[in-house]
């Protein structure tokens, strides 16, 4: 099962894509904007989540790196 939560690589101006369940969400510059976004998705607490791979897959670059590519 893949996981429901995808961060996407780090944009050339900085930033990555969120996708919740197939849906962009919005683009993150830091941990807390991806945690704004999941909790507008339902999921409070989530912080929690950012390291846990059953829920949220980090593509390209490390994770929670928000820098330009």
């Amino acid at each position: 099962m893949a996981a429901p939560i995808v961060i996407h690589h780090p944009s050339p101006t900085g930033g990555r894509r969120v996708i919740i369940r197939g849906q962009i969400v919005g683009l993150a510059h830091t941990d807390a904007d991806v945690v704004e976004f999941l909790r507008r998705a339902g999921l409070p607490d989530a912080l929690d989540l950012l390291d846990q791979p059953d829920w949220v897959e980090w593509r390209g670059g490390r994770a929670h790196h928000y820098e330009a590519a």
